[in-house]
């Protein structure tokens, strides 16, 4: 926990006293960090452990808009994966994970499940691809009949390839699925050991950067929904719900604040992290917020339709062991303070 600065656009909530009754109308009996009839939580006693993946994009944005300064203490932990973080939240290592749609349902399907989906952070859908050599002569999806193909397994990149090759005529078995991780890929693309690489993200970036072509995207087939996940003892902690709350209206404000002209600030911190040019991280956060802005809401009918379809794809070509039933994994133990953190309005810079 840090001092709160203040003067700096977009500020969430400030105050490290909160009227639990604003966000959630009463407070739970059983709620622990409740103060009984007060219906106020103290923020500076509450610490939360929240999840990253790949490099701390969610943190670097609240820093870039001036938000990080959280009246509670944030732990952060940078995972290489979104399954990595899903673990440690069954674990109990995390409080909050953030991932895409898919490995909440690996980890439902590896038994007892010890966490609740609760909102949804929309973003970009680009720079998840299937990429192939400078030098290959394959050109489209239909061309990988019979040929080797990488994949990130159990991520984005599985679901994408699956359906691009049945958009293409193909499925499942037409190919010799080769499952292997990001920087594997890249190498085994790179030595000529597939024929194709499936991946997302940074990888994607250096393999372009390699003069690697680009055969296929799941930018129309994914949903750009990646689910925040709790562990499900936080969920009877009104302290903590509120805390998460105030998180994710803070990261919803920060993305805003980026787009209303300051990407450059973070276009220059996610250089420096996937150690490419400013010019080509600003090209790509642009065209990302362009396409699908990064925010967070309370989760939907079609945002649990969706993830089902996305269960389903993975269950057909055998990685998932059985039938998923998403709606099992939702709660609405967050709408309510979630949907009044969203509603508070950001307050204008200083001076305007």
């Amino acid at each position: 926990m840090r001092t709160i600065r203040r003067g700096r656009v977009w500020p969430a909530l400030a105050a490290t006293m909160v009227t639990v009754a604003a966000l959630t109308g009463c407070t739970s009996g059983n709620d622990t960090g409740s103060t009984g009839s007060a219906d106020t939580v103290d923020l500076s006693t509450v610490s939360i452990k929240v999840g990253a993946t790949g490099w701390n994009t969610i943190e670097s944005a609240l820093e870039v808009a001036g938000l990080a300064d959280t009246p509670y203490k944030v732990e952060w932990a940078v995972f290489s994966g979104g399954d990595q973080q899903l673990q440690a939240l069954q674990s109990g290592a995390l409080d909050v994970a953030q991932s895409s749609e898919i490995p909440p349902l690996f980890a439902a399907a590896g038994g007892t499940v010890k966490f609740e989906q609760v909102a949804v952070q929309t973003g970009t859908t680009l720079l998840q691809e299937v990429v192939v050599g400078p030098d290959s002569p394959l050109g489209s999806v239909a061309d990988l009949k019979g040929k080797k193909v990488g994949y990130v397994k159990n991520t984005t990149a599985a679901y994408f390839l699956n359906e691009l090759l049945k958009q293409n005529g193909l499925s499942w078995n037409d190919i010799q699925a080769q499952p292997l991780l990001p920087n594997d890929g890249l190498a085994a693309l790179n030595g000529g050991s597939v024929d194709a690489f499936a991946s997302y993200g940074n990888t994607i970036i250096n393999a372009h950067q390699g003069g690697s072509k680009t055969i296929g995207s799941g930018r129309d087939i994914l949903s750009g929904n990646f689910p925040w996940s709790v562990r499900d003892a936080l969920l009877d902690n009104a302290s903590q719900r509120a805390a998460v709350a105030d998180l994710m209206s803070r990261v919803n404000d920060a993305y805003a604040y980026i787009r209303d002209g300051h990407q450059q600030e973070f276009a220059e911190r996610t250089a420096t992290a996937t150690k490419q040019p400013v010019d080509s991280a600003l090209q790509q956060i642009t065209d990302g917020e362009a396409q699908r802005p990064t925010g967070i809401r309370v989760a939907d009918a079609e945002v649990r339709a969706n993830q089902q379809r996305v269960a389903d794809s993975l269950q057909e070509i055998g990685a998932l062991p059985g039938r998923v039933d998403v709606a099992e994994l939702w709660s609405d133990g967050l709408d309510a303070e979630l949907s009044a953190a969203l509603d508070r309005q950001p307050a204008a810079a200083a001076g305007k």
